[in-house]
């Protein structure tokens, strides 16, 4: 009888420990679901080699973890022992403890954007990159010789080589990724372009059909209008004829170049002067867009030798085949700005008024 009292006593001290352990390790489970603290997102930066617990008692100090201890004796019970990858993470509001460590395991770090623009030159792109908070500026103030050698690209001109493009980032990382992801980026879309390309275009190599396109680029803001744009160059390339492009010009004088391009800009001689100097310029004159590509390599199948903005407010130009067209067009432009058509004919029959009103041909 002594026996079975003390054997049902056993019995019942070890269900009662076994009910208590269950329910303790319920409640141990549950505290690494529970809600964090934080009301708004908390910023925070994992160093190479930082070890978990130093994270943890971080994020304790910083009111997004309740119970760290709970966590340390969690990961020990299930012998886990995670690794936080490195890097600049922002933690959700009121995110629990396994949704952290699931975050810091896997390194999904924190994303920012940079934006480069289509038509930005060279130094725009790199000033806006100088400018990005969340990034390592490892390159800056190079020479643009030195960072293409810098890039693996030496001797190769920046310009035009980075592809215009919204660009995800790990925060804190370097410059260097960002450009070699952009240059990657220029260069395959330019080598399948090119593969693609029409017959018998007057371009001998990919880098004529991306300078070209940096023309068309800054010529004309109209998607549409670009397959006849640079249908327009490449005609007046077939013919001998000098491009006679405002842009070239003005890249050509960089900061001289005080808004408006007048007579003596476009009789001063520079390696990208298109009016004093036959061919194309000797590298791009900014980062053309895919759209620019495309219409060089695809143009439009018109004859058209020249363009000039029609002044509906639109960003449209029309097209002529004939000097006499063109010269009834820019008058007709001039007209729709009140614009006397007075002095010298310069380039393709238009006077200096239409470059001084913003006529690009």
């Amino acid at each position: 009888m002594r026996r079975s009292v003390v054997a049902l006593l056993v019995l019942i001290l070890l269900c009662g420990l076994g009910v208590a352990g269950w329910a303790g390790w319920t409640a141990l489970e549950g505290s690494m679901d529970e809600p964090g603290a934080n009301g708004a997102p908390v910023r925070i930066e994992v160093q190479p080699g930082m070890r978990l617990r130093a994270i943890l008692n971080g994020l304790q100090q910083r009111g997004v973890l309740r119970h760290v201890r709970f966590v340390e004796l969690n990961l020990r019970l299930h012998r886990q022992r995670p690794r936080a990858q490195a890097g600049i993470y922002e933690i959700a509001p009121h995110a629990s403890a396994r949704q952290i460590l699931d975050q810091l395991v896997q390194g999904r770090v924190l994303l920012e954007s940079i934006t480069i623009v289509e038509g930005w030159t060279v130094a725009q792109m790199r000033q806006a990159l100088d400018a990005q908070p969340d990034i390592v500026h490892q390159l800056r103030g190079l020479s643009e010789p030195e960072l293409m050698r810098v890039l693996g690209h030496p001797g190769e001109s920046a310009e035009g080589r980075f592809f215009p493009d919204t660009y995800l980032f790990a925060a804190g990382s370097p410059d260097r990724k960002v450009l070699e992801l952009a240059y990657r980026r220029m260069q395959t879309l330019l080598e399948a372009d090119w593969a693609q390309r029409a017959p018998e275009l007057p371009l001998v190599s990919p880098a004529q059909a991306l300078t070209l396109a940096s023309i068309v680029e800054k010529e004309s803001a109209r998607p549409d209008e670009r397959p006849k744009v640079a249908a327009v160059f490449l005609n007046r390339l077939r013919r001998g004829m000098r491009l006679q492009a405002d842009p070239t010009v003005i890249y050509g004088l960089g900061a001289g170049y005080d808004g408006t391009i007048h007579t003596r800009d476009l009789e001063t001689d520079t390696p990208y002067n298109t009016y004093t100097r036959a061919g194309l310029p000797p590298t791009p004159i900014a980062l053309p867009s895919a759209t620019s590509l495309q219409a060089v390599l695809h143009p439009a199948p018109i004859q058209a030798l020249y363009f000039v903005a029609t002044g509906e407010g639109d960003g449209s130009h029309h097209f002529s085949d004939t000097l006499a067209e063109q010269d009834e067009a820019i008058r007709a432009y001039l007209h729709r700005l009140g614009i006397s058509p007075t002095g010298r004919a310069g380039k393709n029959g238009a006077a200096d008024a239409a470059h001084a009103s913003g006529s690009n041909r």
